[in-house]
């Protein structure tokens, strides 16, 4: 198993609807989420949940990097904001508030094995807001 990794500052706050950031699945891979990171750009507080989901229109793809340079290249997508409502599915119970303050943020790591998304190429895990959202620095960590 190679592990991979990818982030970005966000393109847009988000909605309840429309990850800031997400990874897709393929038809036959599906990648196991190991940590997210966040960080609010701005002086006003927020907070994001990390969901599954399904459709939707993802914005610009990112790079992702391997952890071993000789790992094959990542099968799962990680895309920016949303451009198109997503169907927002299992909620996984992992919360981010983050305060009023530039800078503020965390790293949340995701057990021994991993947060696994459904198979299929619309389905995945992304970061929406819980209400109002800012823009954010966001990255995924993610084995495959």
């Amino acid at each position: 198993m190679a592990r991979y990794s990818a982030g970005m500052t966000a393109a847009g706050a988000g909605t309840t609807l429309r990850p800031i950031l997400g990874i897709l699945s393929t038809a036959s891979i599906s990648p196991l989420l190991r940590e997210f990171h966040i960080w609010n750009t701005t002086a006003v507080a927020c907070t994001y949940r990390l969901v599954n989901f399904t459709a939707g229109t993802a914005g610009t793809g990112q790079t992702e990097r391997k952890y071993r340079r000789n790992a094959p290249a990542a099968s799962c997508l990680v895309s920016g904001l949303w451009t198109a409502d997503a169907t927002i599915g299992e909620d996984t119970g992992y919360r981010v508030v983050l305060g009023a303050a530039i800078g503020s943020g965390a790293v949340i790591t995701i057990g021994d094995t991993g947060l696994e998304a459904e198979l299929g190429a619309t389905s995945g895990l992304g970061l929406v807001p819980v209400g109002t959202g800012q823009v954010c620095e966001v990255a995924f960590v993610w084995d495959e």
